[in-house]
């Protein structure tokens, strides 16, 4: 087994989560998420519906081109 393969994996995968980590303290303070035009919001006595379709279509979107960056660089190696 290659340790120093591992070894990069491993950084990798810690900073994959320490950004995930940064995202969650941040991403409730944006007052846009949620909100969008298009998100369904239902409320009635008793009962809260929200379907934040805008917001996941965004977010879908963004984080593909996030993350075919990051392949392309590291295929690009």
């Amino acid at each position: 087994m290659n340790w120093s393969a591992l070894g990069k994996i491993l950084i990798m995968v810690g900073i994959g989560i320490a950004i995930l980590g940064a995202l969650m303290l941040l991403l409730p303070r944006m007052p846009f998420l949620g909100n969008m035009p298009g998100d369904i919001h239902i409320k009635r006595e008793g009962f809260n519906l929200h379907i934040p379709i805008t917001t996941s279509i965004i977010l879908s979107i963004v984080l593909t081109i996030i993350l075919n960056i990051i392949i392309w660089l590291l295929i690009k190696k």
